[in-house]
């Protein structure tokens, strides 16, 4: 069930190009949209994510069993199409006040802005679900992307070497990524 500051989360940004998006939780009744953005998806983006999301199973799943405590996700669509998904996944215990956040954009709707405005929003919500600090991995030849995190306040820390490991086997480093979302203030 969706926690209830999030009930009414609602956010329309404008791109760059004048196109209106939404920005909204992810519901159980989102299924046939993400099959449709996914099943678009090329052999080189699937390459790069974590589970298959063009088997049909696999996002029934997450819609079947969302668990807004666990995992947030957040879509964006155009009328009703999704365009993108970000998901903010919470931790456990010592790590509780730590979430990571995770990004997809389909193809057509990258370099227009959406993806900072989409990881804009998580930071938000983190925020409202008291969350103290926000983690990335990203892919370390994701250059573009990388600075796009760092121009949101993310800092790279270290480069994990072979910290990715691709469906055929091939390893790649990742960049690790944080943001503190309640920087410590010097006192008088």
């Amino acid at each position: 069930m969706l926690p209830e500051q999030l009930k009414n989360h609602r956010e329309v940004v404008t791109l760059k190009d004048g196109t209106y998006v939404l920005i909204r939780p992810m519901t159980t009744d989102d299924y046939e949209r993400l099959m449709e953005m996914y099943s678009a998806i090329s052999d080189e983006d699937l390459h790069s994510f974590r589970h298959n999301v063009k088997d049909p199973e696999t996002v029934r799943a997450w819609c079947a069993s969302l668990d807004y405590n666990k995992v947030l996700p957040v879509l964006a669509l155009v009328k009703e199409r999704v365009i993108g998904s970000a998901t903010l996944h919470f931790d456990e215990g010592p790590k509780r006040h730590v979430g990571e956040v995770r990004i997809y954009l389909a193809k057509e709707f990258r370099k227009r802005g959406l993806g900072m405005k989409m990881i804009r929003a998580l930071i938000e919500l983190a925020r409202r679900q008291g969350l103290y600090v926000l983690i990335a991995e990203v892919i370390a030849d994701h250059t573009k992307v990388i600075k796009a995190f760092e121009q949101l306040g993310f800092v790279a820390h270290c480069s994990l070497e072979d910290f990715f490991m691709f469906p055929d086997g091939d390893l790649t480093d990742v960049v690790l990524m944080t943001m503190n979302l309640h920087p410590k203030l010097d006192e008088f």
